[in-house]
Protein backbone atom coordinates (compact mmCIF):
# COMPACT_ATOMS: atom_id res chain seq x y z
CA UNK A 1 0.00 0.00 0.00
CA UNK A 2 1.07 3.66 -0.59
CA UNK A 3 2.83 5.64 1.91
CA UNK A 4 -0.01 8.24 1.56
CA UNK A 5 -3.07 6.46 -0.25
CA UNK A 6 -6.03 8.79 -0.82
CA UNK A 7 -9.75 7.81 -0.77
CA UNK A 8 -13.19 9.11 -0.37
CA UNK A 9 -14.02 7.05 2.87
CA UNK A 10 -11.66 4.97 4.98
CA UNK A 11 -13.59 2.30 7.01
CA UNK A 12 -11.87 0.65 9.62
CA UNK A 13 -12.97 -2.93 10.46
CA UNK A 14 -13.54 -5.69 7.94
CA UNK A 15 -16.63 -6.93 9.87
CA UNK A 16 -19.99 -6.92 8.52
CA UNK A 17 -20.67 -4.09 9.21
CA UNK A 18 -17.74 -2.51 8.01
CA UNK A 19 -18.14 -4.41 4.51
CA UNK A 20 -21.57 -3.97 4.10
CA UNK A 21 -20.71 -0.18 4.32
CA UNK A 22 -18.19 -0.56 2.07
CA UNK A 23 -20.18 -1.98 -0.78
CA UNK A 24 -23.16 0.31 -0.61
CA UNK A 25 -21.24 3.18 -0.30
CA UNK A 26 -18.83 2.14 -3.74
CA UNK A 27 -22.11 1.38 -5.21
CA UNK A 28 -22.77 5.28 -4.87
CA UNK A 29 -19.64 5.87 -6.29
CA UNK A 30 -17.37 6.74 -3.87
CA UNK A 31 -13.61 5.29 -3.74
CA UNK A 32 -13.17 3.36 -0.17
CA UNK A 33 -10.86 1.89 1.54
CA UNK A 34 -11.27 -0.92 4.30
CA UNK A 35 -8.85 -1.56 6.65
CA UNK A 36 -9.66 -4.51 8.70
CA UNK A 37 -6.76 -5.76 11.25
CA UNK A 38 -6.72 -9.20 10.98
CA UNK A 39 -8.25 -10.77 7.78
CA UNK A 40 -11.59 -9.46 6.59
CA UNK A 41 -14.87 -11.54 7.35
CA UNK A 42 -12.94 -13.60 10.28
CA UNK A 43 -13.40 -11.82 13.34
CA UNK A 44 -16.79 -11.76 15.46
CA UNK A 45 -19.28 -11.53 12.72
CA UNK A 46 -17.69 -15.00 11.40
CA UNK A 47 -18.54 -16.50 14.71
CA UNK A 48 -22.57 -15.19 14.87
CA UNK A 49 -25.09 -17.50 14.88
CA UNK A 50 -26.95 -14.83 12.38
CA UNK A 51 -30.09 -14.66 13.94
CA UNK A 52 -32.47 -12.16 12.24
CA UNK A 53 -34.68 -12.29 15.72
CA UNK A 54 -35.95 -8.42 16.36
CA UNK A 55 -39.30 -9.77 17.48
CA UNK A 56 -37.50 -12.50 19.78
CA UNK A 57 -34.43 -9.95 20.83
CA UNK A 58 -36.19 -7.13 22.00
CA UNK A 59 -35.59 -6.17 25.65
CA UNK A 60 -37.52 -4.30 28.15
CA UNK A 61 -36.40 -0.65 28.69
CA UNK A 62 -36.42 2.22 26.31
CA UNK A 63 -32.88 1.47 24.70
CA UNK A 64 -34.38 -1.81 24.16
CA UNK A 65 -37.18 -0.51 22.24
CA UNK A 66 -35.11 1.88 20.30
CA UNK A 67 -33.07 -1.38 18.87
CA UNK A 68 -36.34 -3.02 18.44
CA UNK A 69 -37.22 -0.06 16.29
CA UNK A 70 -34.15 -0.51 13.95
CA UNK A 71 -34.39 -4.36 14.27
CA UNK A 72 -37.59 -4.25 12.73
CA UNK A 73 -36.76 -1.74 9.90
CA UNK A 74 -33.25 -4.35 9.03
CA UNK A 75 -35.11 -7.21 8.97
CA UNK A 76 -37.51 -5.90 6.63
CA UNK A 77 -34.40 -5.35 4.39
CA UNK A 78 -32.90 -8.37 4.76
CA UNK A 79 -34.66 -10.09 1.64
CA UNK A 80 -33.87 -7.37 -0.51
CA UNK A 81 -30.38 -7.23 0.94
CA UNK A 82 -29.79 -10.90 0.86
CA UNK A 83 -30.94 -11.30 -2.79
CA UNK A 84 -28.73 -8.56 -4.44
CA UNK A 85 -26.00 -9.61 -2.67
CA UNK A 86 -26.39 -13.21 -4.36
CA UNK A 87 -26.64 -12.12 -8.12
CA UNK A 88 -23.85 -9.95 -7.50
CA UNK A 89 -21.86 -12.35 -5.99
CA UNK A 90 -22.91 -15.25 -7.97
CA UNK A 91 -23.05 -17.02 -4.42
CA UNK A 92 -25.50 -18.05 -1.54
CA UNK A 93 -25.64 -16.64 1.81
CA UNK A 94 -28.56 -18.89 3.47
CA UNK A 95 -31.01 -16.55 4.21
CA UNK A 96 -33.90 -19.24 6.25
CA UNK A 97 -37.30 -17.71 6.66
CA UNK A 98 -38.55 -20.32 8.84
CA UNK A 99 -39.38 -18.90 11.87
CA UNK A 100 -38.55 -18.62 15.28
CA UNK A 101 -39.88 -20.97 18.12
CA UNK A 102 -39.31 -19.97 21.63
CA UNK A 103 -38.97 -22.98 24.70
CA UNK A 104 -39.60 -23.68 28.08
CA UNK A 105 -38.52 -26.76 30.00
CA UNK A 106 -40.38 -26.49 33.58
CA UNK A 107 -43.05 -24.14 34.92
CA UNK A 108 -41.17 -21.62 35.78
CA UNK A 109 -39.63 -20.56 32.35
CA UNK A 110 -43.16 -21.25 31.13
CA UNK A 111 -44.37 -18.06 33.11
CA UNK A 112 -41.51 -16.28 31.89
CA UNK A 113 -43.13 -16.86 28.52
CA UNK A 114 -45.79 -15.87 29.55
CA UNK A 115 -44.73 -12.56 30.61
CA UNK A 116 -42.60 -12.26 27.48
CA UNK A 117 -45.69 -13.25 25.54
CA UNK A 118 -47.84 -10.42 27.24
CA UNK A 119 -44.47 -7.73 26.79
CA UNK A 120 -44.67 -8.64 22.71
CA UNK A 121 -47.97 -8.37 22.37
CA UNK A 122 -47.46 -5.11 24.11
CA UNK A 123 -45.84 -3.82 21.44
CA UNK A 124 -48.28 -5.00 18.34
CA UNK A 125 -45.18 -7.34 18.17
CA UNK A 126 -47.24 -10.74 16.28
CA UNK A 127 -45.86 -13.86 18.69
CA UNK A 128 -48.40 -16.74 18.22
CA UNK A 129 -48.95 -19.00 21.78
CA UNK A 130 -48.21 -23.06 21.57
CA UNK A 131 -49.27 -26.00 23.29
CA UNK A 132 -46.23 -28.36 23.66
CA UNK A 133 -48.52 -30.97 20.94
CA UNK A 134 -48.39 -28.12 18.43
CA UNK A 135 -44.47 -26.94 18.76
CA UNK A 136 -44.00 -30.58 18.22
CA UNK A 137 -46.01 -30.82 14.81
CA UNK A 138 -44.00 -28.09 13.80
CA UNK A 139 -40.65 -29.38 14.82
CA UNK A 140 -40.83 -33.26 15.85
CA UNK A 141 -37.60 -33.19 17.16
CA UNK A 142 -38.55 -30.98 20.26
CA UNK A 143 -38.66 -32.90 23.58
CA UNK A 144 -41.84 -34.82 24.81
CA UNK A 145 -41.39 -33.13 28.02
CA UNK A 146 -41.27 -29.53 26.66
CA UNK A 147 -43.78 -27.19 28.63
CA UNK A 148 -44.69 -24.05 26.32
CA UNK A 149 -43.49 -22.63 23.16
CA UNK A 150 -43.28 -19.44 21.23
CA UNK A 151 -43.76 -19.08 17.41
CA UNK A 152 -42.43 -15.64 16.46
CA UNK A 153 -42.74 -16.69 12.09
CA UNK A 154 -41.09 -13.37 10.97
CA UNK A 155 -37.77 -14.13 12.90
CA UNK A 156 -35.49 -15.61 10.41
CA UNK A 157 -31.62 -16.57 10.30
CA UNK A 158 -28.62 -16.45 7.52
CA UNK A 159 -25.66 -17.79 7.52
CA UNK A 160 -22.81 -15.10 8.44
CA UNK A 161 -19.80 -17.22 6.99
CA UNK A 162 -21.23 -17.12 3.51
CA UNK A 163 -22.73 -13.49 3.96
CA UNK A 164 -19.08 -12.47 4.23
CA UNK A 165 -17.50 -14.16 1.98
CA UNK A 166 -20.14 -13.17 -0.60
CA UNK A 167 -19.23 -9.59 0.79
CA UNK A 168 -16.03 -9.55 0.01
CA UNK A 169 -16.21 -10.71 -3.44
CA UNK A 170 -19.11 -8.31 -4.08
CA UNK A 171 -16.55 -5.21 -2.80
CA UNK A 172 -13.68 -6.53 -4.70
CA UNK A 173 -15.68 -6.56 -7.68
CA UNK A 174 -16.21 -3.03 -7.77
CA UNK A 175 -13.23 -1.86 -6.36
CA UNK A 176 -13.62 -1.61 -2.99
CA UNK A 177 -9.70 -1.74 -1.32
CA UNK A 178 -9.59 -4.47 0.94
CA UNK A 179 -6.66 -3.93 3.17
CA UNK A 180 -5.63 -6.70 5.27
CA UNK A 181 -3.56 -7.62 8.37
CA UNK A 182 -3.35 -3.60 8.67
CA UNK A 183 -4.63 -2.46 12.31
CA UNK A 184 -5.54 1.13 12.33
CA UNK A 185 -3.13 3.21 15.56
CA UNK A 186 -5.22 6.24 15.22
CA UNK A 187 -7.47 8.32 13.49
CA UNK A 188 -5.71 11.30 11.97
CA UNK A 189 -7.03 14.84 11.89
CA UNK A 190 -6.14 18.35 11.04
CA UNK A 191 -4.09 21.22 12.95
CA UNK A 192 -7.12 22.19 14.63
CA UNK A 193 -8.45 19.41 15.82
CA UNK A 194 -11.79 19.94 14.31
CA UNK A 195 -11.54 17.45 10.62
CA UNK A 196 -10.51 13.49 10.11
CA UNK A 197 -8.22 13.48 7.22
CA UNK A 198 -7.41 9.75 7.59
CA UNK A 199 -6.30 6.96 9.18
CA UNK A 200 -2.65 5.82 10.39
CA UNK A 201 -2.11 2.59 10.56
CA UNK A 202 0.65 1.02 13.28
CA UNK A 203 3.25 0.42 11.07
CA UNK A 204 3.14 4.52 10.21
CA UNK A 205 1.53 4.10 7.27
CA UNK A 206 -1.78 6.66 5.91
CA UNK A 207 -4.50 6.37 4.27
CA UNK A 208 -5.67 9.93 3.44
CA UNK A 209 -9.74 10.72 3.39
CA UNK A 210 -12.15 13.49 4.55
CA UNK A 211 -14.19 10.50 6.13
CA UNK A 212 -13.54 7.66 8.61
CA UNK A 213 -15.81 5.05 9.47
CA UNK A 214 -15.34 3.22 12.99
CA UNK A 215 -16.87 -0.03 12.29
CA UNK A 216 -14.04 -2.15 14.52
CA UNK A 217 -16.64 -3.45 16.83
CA UNK A 218 -15.12 -4.34 20.39
CA UNK A 219 -11.80 -2.63 19.47
CA UNK A 220 -13.30 0.66 18.23
CA UNK A 221 -12.34 2.09 22.00
CA UNK A 222 -8.67 1.27 21.22
CA UNK A 223 -7.97 3.27 18.22
CA UNK A 224 -6.07 6.45 19.21
CA UNK A 225 -6.58 10.20 18.30
CA UNK A 226 -9.89 11.22 19.19
CA UNK A 227 -10.72 13.92 21.88
CA UNK A 228 -12.28 11.92 24.95
CA UNK A 229 -15.54 13.54 24.75
CA UNK A 230 -16.06 12.05 21.09
CA UNK A 231 -15.53 8.63 22.14
CA UNK A 232 -17.97 6.38 22.28
CA UNK A 233 -17.74 3.33 25.70
CA UNK A 234 -17.42 0.20 23.96
CA UNK A 235 -16.42 -2.88 25.80
CA UNK A 236 -15.88 -7.18 24.70
CA UNK A 237 -19.11 -9.32 25.64
CA UNK A 238 -17.57 -12.60 25.47
CA UNK A 239 -19.12 -15.71 23.66
CA UNK A 240 -18.49 -19.03 23.34
CA UNK A 241 -20.02 -21.18 20.53
CA UNK A 242 -20.31 -24.17 19.28
CA UNK A 243 -20.50 -25.66 15.10
CA UNK A 244 -22.22 -29.06 14.76
CA UNK A 245 -22.51 -31.40 11.89
CA UNK A 246 -25.34 -33.79 11.13
CA UNK A 247 -23.55 -36.56 9.67
CA UNK A 248 -26.89 -37.47 8.10
CA UNK A 249 -27.58 -34.04 6.11
CA UNK A 250 -30.53 -31.86 7.40
CA UNK A 251 -33.80 -32.82 8.93
CA UNK A 252 -33.64 -32.65 12.63
CA UNK A 253 -34.45 -28.72 12.87
CA UNK A 254 -36.03 -26.33 10.06
CA UNK A 255 -36.41 -23.25 12.55
CA UNK A 256 -34.18 -21.89 15.19
CA UNK A 257 -34.98 -22.54 18.93
CA UNK A 258 -34.52 -20.69 21.83
CA UNK A 259 -34.39 -21.95 25.25
CA UNK A 260 -33.27 -20.22 28.46
CA UNK A 261 -29.75 -18.29 27.70
CA UNK A 262 -29.55 -21.02 24.92
CA UNK A 263 -30.14 -21.07 20.85
CA UNK A 264 -29.85 -24.14 17.98
CA UNK A 265 -29.90 -22.40 14.80
CA UNK A 266 -29.79 -25.02 11.60
CA UNK A 267 -28.30 -24.37 8.17
CA UNK A 268 -29.50 -25.89 5.15
CA UNK A 269 -26.37 -27.94 5.09
CA UNK A 270 -27.33 -29.95 8.25
CA UNK A 271 -24.87 -27.97 10.04
CA UNK A 272 -26.42 -26.61 13.52
CA UNK A 273 -25.22 -23.57 15.68
CA UNK A 274 -25.34 -23.69 19.79
CA UNK A 275 -24.71 -21.02 21.93
CA UNK A 276 -24.12 -19.17 23.03
CA UNK A 277 -22.06 -17.71 26.69
CA UNK A 278 -22.69 -14.54 27.97
CA UNK A 279 -19.48 -13.03 29.75
CA UNK A 280 -17.68 -10.16 31.32
CA UNK A 281 -14.00 -10.90 30.76
CA UNK A 282 -12.44 -8.43 28.39
CA UNK A 283 -10.45 -9.32 25.38
CA UNK A 284 -10.47 -13.37 26.89
CA UNK A 285 -10.44 -15.67 24.45
CA UNK A 286 -10.12 -18.68 25.49
CA UNK A 287 -12.87 -21.45 25.14
CA UNK A 288 -13.85 -23.35 28.60
CA UNK A 289 -14.91 -26.89 29.10
CA UNK A 290 -17.97 -25.21 31.44
CA UNK A 291 -19.25 -22.94 28.80
CA UNK A 292 -19.24 -26.15 26.54
CA UNK A 293 -21.06 -28.76 28.52
CA UNK A 294 -23.93 -25.90 29.53
CA UNK A 295 -24.57 -25.31 26.21
CA UNK A 296 -24.88 -29.06 25.33
CA UNK A 297 -26.70 -29.81 28.46
CA UNK A 298 -29.43 -27.27 27.93
CA UNK A 299 -29.92 -27.67 24.81
CA UNK A 300 -30.10 -31.71 24.76
CA UNK A 301 -32.92 -31.14 27.49
CA UNK A 302 -35.17 -29.76 24.40
CA UNK A 303 -33.57 -31.38 21.46
CA UNK A 304 -32.11 -34.53 22.57
CA UNK A 305 -31.04 -35.26 18.73
CA UNK A 306 -28.32 -32.84 19.63
CA UNK A 307 -25.90 -35.73 21.41
CA UNK A 308 -25.93 -37.23 18.01
CA UNK A 309 -24.49 -33.86 16.20
CA UNK A 310 -20.43 -34.43 15.76
CA UNK A 311 -19.10 -31.63 17.29
CA UNK A 312 -17.05 -29.19 14.12
CA UNK A 313 -15.60 -26.69 15.73
CA UNK A 314 -15.65 -24.25 18.95
CA UNK A 315 -15.21 -20.80 18.40
CA UNK A 316 -15.24 -17.58 20.60
CA UNK A 317 -16.26 -14.11 19.90
CA UNK A 318 -16.63 -10.67 21.47
CA UNK A 319 -19.65 -8.73 20.94
CA UNK A 320 -19.07 -5.13 21.39
CA UNK A 321 -21.06 -3.93 23.86
CA UNK A 322 -22.29 -0.16 24.80
CA UNK A 323 -23.70 1.11 28.21
CA UNK A 324 -26.98 0.66 26.67
CA UNK A 325 -26.64 -2.13 24.59
CA UNK A 326 -27.46 -0.15 21.64
CA UNK A 327 -25.26 0.33 19.20
CA UNK A 328 -23.70 3.81 18.38
CA UNK A 329 -24.05 4.83 14.49
CA UNK A 330 -23.59 8.20 12.98
CA UNK A 331 -21.70 11.22 13.81
CA UNK A 332 -19.38 12.24 16.81
CA UNK A 333 -16.74 14.39 16.96
CA UNK A 334 -14.72 16.02 14.79
CA UNK A 335 -16.05 16.45 10.88
CA UNK A 336 -15.77 13.73 8.92
CA UNK A 337 -15.93 11.24 11.81
CA UNK A 338 -19.27 8.64 11.43
CA UNK A 339 -19.23 5.55 13.96
CA UNK A 340 -20.64 2.68 13.33
CA UNK A 341 -20.20 0.05 16.04
CA UNK A 342 -21.62 -1.71 19.47
CA UNK A 343 -23.93 -3.59 18.01
CA UNK A 344 -23.75 -5.72 20.79
CA UNK A 345 -25.56 -8.99 19.58
CA UNK A 346 -27.37 -7.76 16.68
CA UNK A 347 -24.87 -7.03 14.41
CA UNK A 348 -25.66 -9.36 11.37
CA UNK A 349 -29.29 -8.40 11.83
CA UNK A 350 -28.62 -4.66 11.84
CA UNK A 351 -25.82 -5.03 8.63
CA UNK A 352 -28.06 -3.99 6.03
CA UNK A 353 -29.60 -0.86 7.95
CA UNK A 354 -26.59 0.25 9.53
CA UNK A 355 -25.00 0.92 5.89
CA UNK A 356 -27.68 2.42 4.73
CA UNK A 357 -27.64 4.91 7.32
CA UNK A 358 -24.14 5.55 7.45
CA UNK A 359 -24.26 5.73 3.60
CA UNK A 360 -26.59 8.62 3.44
CA UNK A 361 -24.71 10.19 6.33
CA UNK A 362 -21.47 10.38 3.67
CA UNK A 363 -23.40 11.52 0.80
CA UNK A 364 -25.42 14.01 3.15
CA UNK A 365 -28.46 12.16 2.76
CA UNK A 366 -28.86 11.14 5.89
CA UNK A 367 -31.42 13.81 7.46
CA UNK A 368 -34.07 11.80 5.55
CA UNK A 369 -33.19 9.07 8.41
CA UNK A 370 -32.93 11.88 11.43
CA UNK A 371 -35.19 10.29 13.88
CA UNK A 372 -33.61 6.60 13.06
CA UNK A 373 -30.41 8.12 13.76
CA UNK A 374 -31.18 9.32 16.82
CA UNK A 375 -32.34 6.32 18.43
CA UNK A 376 -28.58 5.26 17.97
CA UNK A 377 -26.72 8.12 18.11
CA UNK A 378 -23.14 8.47 18.98
CA UNK A 379 -23.39 11.38 21.01
CA UNK A 380 -25.79 9.84 23.64
CA UNK A 381 -22.45 8.86 25.35
CA UNK A 382 -21.26 12.44 26.26
CA UNK A 383 -22.00 12.44 29.38
CA UNK A 384 -20.24 12.76 33.07
CA UNK A 385 -17.69 9.66 33.52
CA UNK A 386 -19.52 8.62 36.40
CA UNK A 387 -22.81 8.11 35.06
CA UNK A 388 -21.79 6.33 31.96
CA UNK A 389 -19.92 4.19 34.23
CA UNK A 390 -23.05 3.33 36.17
CA UNK A 391 -25.36 2.71 33.06
CA UNK A 392 -22.77 0.45 31.81
CA UNK A 393 -22.86 -1.53 35.16
CA UNK A 394 -26.23 -1.76 35.03
CA UNK A 395 -25.98 -3.33 31.32
CA UNK A 396 -23.68 -5.66 32.48
CA UNK A 397 -25.71 -7.08 35.26
CA UNK A 398 -29.21 -7.15 33.07
CA UNK A 399 -27.43 -8.20 29.74
CA UNK A 400 -29.63 -10.70 29.21
CA UNK A 401 -33.17 -10.06 30.96
CA UNK A 402 -35.92 -9.26 28.23
CA UNK A 403 -34.35 -11.66 25.83
CA UNK A 404 -34.14 -15.56 25.76
CA UNK A 405 -31.11 -15.82 24.49
CA UNK A 406 -28.12 -13.91 23.69
CA UNK A 407 -26.89 -14.09 19.94
CA UNK A 408 -23.30 -13.18 18.92
CA UNK A 409 -23.24 -10.01 17.16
Amino acid sequence: MPDNQRVDVVIVGGGIIGMAIAWRARQRGMSVSVLERDIAGHGTSRVAAGMLAPVVEVEFGRAGRGVLELGLRSAGMWPAFAAELEQSASARVGLMRTGTLLLARDEDEAAELERQLTFRRSLALTVARLRPSEARELEPALAPTLRLALHAAEDHSVDPRLVLAALRRACVAIGVDVREHAPVARVELDRAGERVTGAVLEDGRRVSAPAVVLAAGAWSERIDGLPGSARVPVRPVKGQILRLRDPHGPGLLRRVVRFGRGYLVPREDGRYILGATVEERGFELAPTAGGVFEMLRDARELVPGVSELEIEELSVGLRPGTPDNAPAIGRSGPHGLIWATGHYRNGILLAPLTAELVVGLLSDEGVAEEELLSVCAPARFGRDPAGARAEAASAKANAGEGAIAGALS
